[in-house]
């Protein structure tokens, strides 16, 4: 996977707005802003011109109007993202993350099923793996 730009939280929330429907133009972004950010438009421009420059973003030129779109996937950034935090805080290891999140977390019931599901797949997964390298 290529290096993918760094991204600043401010950054990260112009870019679900254009993860979540693109191409749009800077005014269609301001305004998707709106309800949950209390920033000015130039504030969304500057945002928008800082991810043109770290090339998370591009756009596309119609008339006079500038269209902009991701140049990376939210599930890219998102895996990048966990595997840095992952490195930073737990030196790479998922057991003592996950732990410390069971232990400090408040789960509901399905919520705990769900887990359960998952472990239950992820163990049926390693199985399979082991049955291959068998043969």
């Amino acid at each position: 996977m290529k290096e993918l730009p760094k991204i600043s939280e401010a950054e990260w929330e112009v870019m679900k707005i254009l993860w979540s429907r693109s191409p749009q133009t800077a005014n269609e972004v301001i305004e998707a802003l709106e309800g949950q950010m209390d920033w000015k438009p130039k504030t969304v421009r500057t945002l928008i011109s800082r991810l043109l420059q770290k090339n998370a973003i591009a756009f596309q030129e119609t008339g006079r109007t500038y269209l902009y779109y991701p140049l990376v996937s939210q599930d890219d950034y998102v895996q990048t993202e966990t595997q840095s935090f992952l490195k930073r805080l737990y030196g790479g290891a998922v057991k003592p993350l996950l732990v410390h999140f069971l232990r400090e977390q408040k789960l509901s019931s399905d919520e705990i099923s769900e887990l359960k599901r998952i472990l239950d797949q992820k163990t049926e997964e390693g199985t399979d793996c082991e049955r291959r390298k068998d043969r």
